[in-house]
């Protein structure tokens, strides 16, 4: 599996659910299910890669803007949200964060940004086809800091400073607010 087959399952799996994270995970262990296991253990590498890149102070900065305060488990599962939403959104977030704000049309923090169970997806399929859980995916593992320059996630003028189009569009992204 090629990272263009990885993103068109991705695509193709949220574009089915609606948007909705439980059921593009179910749709994604479904379909992940009528591949052979060497294509699923493909699958969860590239997940995996792109789950470990995102683990940045920047995004998870984001996050936080977004979700209203992000802790170690809310960023996790905002990870793997933020693959789920295609390859876009995912590299555009990677290239500046704070271009989230142009990228999503909305932010719903009760739905979106907490996708755990796309995270699994490939364990899940796997488990499925084989019987047994899956291998060690042979990667080099999460670093223990997020990468790039911490941020004070609990000082909202700094979050402001640093994602102003996030901050200015929280109201348009989170129609709850």
């Amino acid at each position: 599996m090629d990272e263009t087959e990885f993103w068109s399952l991705i695509d193709g799996a949220r574009q089915a659910a609606e948007g909705d994270p439980e059921d593009q995970a179910d749709l994604l262990i479904e379909r992940l299910t009528q591949l052979d296991p060497d294509s699923v253990l493909y699958f969860a590498r590239h997940f995996e890669a792109r789950y470990n890149r995102a683990y940045r102070w920047d995004l998870w900065g984001a996050a936080s803007v977004l979700l209203g305060g992000a802790s170690d488990d809310a960023f996790d599962c905002f990870r793997c949200w933020l693959i789920g939403q295609g390859r876009e959104v995912f590299e555009g977030a990677l290239h500046e964060p704070d271009d989230l704000a142009d990228l999503l049309d909305e932010f719903d923090e009760r739905v979106d940004g907490d996708a755990e169970d796309l995270g699994y997806a490939a364990d899940e399929a796997y488990e499925q086809l084989t019987g047994a859980e899956l291998p060690d995916l042979g990667l080099p593992e999460q670093p223990s800091e997020p990468l790039g320059a911490p941020l004070d996630l609990e000082n909202e003028t700094a979050l402001a400073e640093r994602f102003p189009k996030l901050w200015e569009g929280r109201s348009r992204l989170r129609p709850g607010d």
